[in-house]
């Protein structure tokens, strides 16, 4: 059966080498969701658009889809290199945890055009985000890009009320299976969340990402809501983000 190819916007979320001279990309496209797809040729040195694919960068892609699993690269336009995030340690480790979540929260070939304009204007607000003295994994601007990719993929936790009872005072712990907060009463096995973090938590997913900062997440805060984050990944995904763990 004869291939077919396309045009669409990409973000490369990872890449690793396969033989000698390619590479194996795992794209977030805003027509397809995720896509593989092999670069043919982009590690020689003479490559017309090697430079083009490093994560994080924003593209154009020209795709061909075959027989096989994965497409091919023939053609590339940089829309944004997002160089800056890549430069910096601090920005780059925030980075990689967004793409390990988009992977790992949107596996399959569907668009999603709401989680890909969220990744892209993430990554706007990478380049200029100012490296924290703490973990980058903690960083407010990775805590509510993760908040909101559960919201869109359908695992938004719930923190205004018990999630098991409804009381709306006394809220004392976060349990995955009952999809958010849970008072003391029903906070047997749940994972401990202070007031000051159930208040973090409302902060960052009622803001935009671009006032994450503006949460205010005290240190405790934002271990909570990082809690509350993988703790959702493995209830209800189950997986743990490699990401995280560093």
């Amino acid at each position: 059966m004869a291939g077919r190819s396309y045009t669409t916007e990409a973000v490369v979320l990872r890449s690793f080498r396969l033989g000698e001279a390619d590479r194996v990309l795992h794209l977030y496209t805003l027509d397809r969701g995720r896509v593989g797809a092999v670069a043919k040729g982009v590690r020689k040195t003479k490559s017309r658009f090697g430079a083009r694919l490093e994560p994080l960068s924003h593209v154009e892609l020209q795709l061909h889809q075959g027989s096989g699993e994965l497409q091919t690269v023939t053609g590339v336009s940089l829309l944004s290199s997002h160089h800056a995030a890549r430069e910096d340690s601090y920005r780059l480790n925030v980075g990689l945890v967004a793409a390990e979540a988009m992977l790992r929260l949107f596996p399959e070939q569907e668009a999603n055009e709401r989680a890909f304009r969220a990744l892209a204007r993430f990554l706007e607000l990478l380049d200029d985000l100012e490296p924290g003295a703490g973990r980058p994994q903690a960083d407010p601007l990775v805590l509510s890009f993760q908040l909101k990719l559960l919201w869109l993929s359908g695992y938004l936790p719930h923190v205004t009320s018990c999630a098991d009872c409804g009381a709306e005072t006394g809220l004392a712990g976060y349990s995955p299976r009952a999809g958010g907060a849970v008072c003391a009463n029903c906070a047997n096995g749940a994972l401990p969340l202070s007031h000051e973090g159930l208040l973090g938590i409302e902060g960052l997913l009622q803001r935009p990402l671009a006032e994450a900062n503006e949460a205010g997440l005290s240190e405790r805060a934002a271990r909570e809501a990082l809690g509350v984050i993988t703790s959702s990944y493995e209830y209800h995904g189950g997986f743990r983000l490699r990401t995280l763990a560093s």
